[in-house]
């Protein structure tokens, strides 16, 4: 008896248990609990978006769709923006502490925000958004860290 795992991710790091049955001794189990660990140490997991959003509205980013709330919390979150090759950081957020927000020559003083479940918010969006890629990293423990990266599509009326 054999569970065979493949493209294995952190995600699949848990308790897992085999049950079966026998006759006539009855219903045999056993547990292991598996960790997965990347080369180094660190696990990162990357997700790629594009969103696409009309000229002058708020831009909204969603940070990582499939987590919750709950896990968002705890977890030491930077929005970074890229600008001609280099990465410039819009804000930082501590677990039970407010966020931190960085003046970026890449977005010429305009409004950004943290909105629920950290989705990066940006008003109003300009043209010059178009093609430009926002990136959330998110650290949940020494060990691993996700990252999404999201290109913007930005489309006149």
């Amino acid at each position: 008896w054999a569970l065979h795992l493949k493209n294995v991710t952190v995600s699949l790091s848990g308790q897992y248990e085999c049950t079966f049955a026998t006759y006539p001794y009855g219903t045999k189990a056993a547990k292991i609990q598996l960790i997965v660990k990347a080369e180094g140490n660190m696990v990162k997991e990357e997700q790629h978006y594009l969103k696409k959003v009309w000229l002058n509205l708020t831009l909204e980013i969603p940070c990582l769709e499939d987590m919750t709330s709950e896990n968002l919390s705890t977890s030491h979150l930077k929005w970074l923006v890229e600008e001609n090759g280099r990465k410039e950081e819009l804000v930082t957020k501590e677990p039970s502490c407010p966020a931190v927000y960085r003046n970026s020559s890449a977005l010429d003083g305009r409004a950004v925000r943290l909105g629920l479940n950290n989705t990066l918010m940006v008003f109003p969006t300009k043209i010059t958004d178009d093609g430009r890629v926002f990136s959330c990293h998110m650290l949940h423990h020494p060990e691993r860290v996700q990252k999404s990266s999201t290109t913007v599509r930005v489309f006149g009326k």
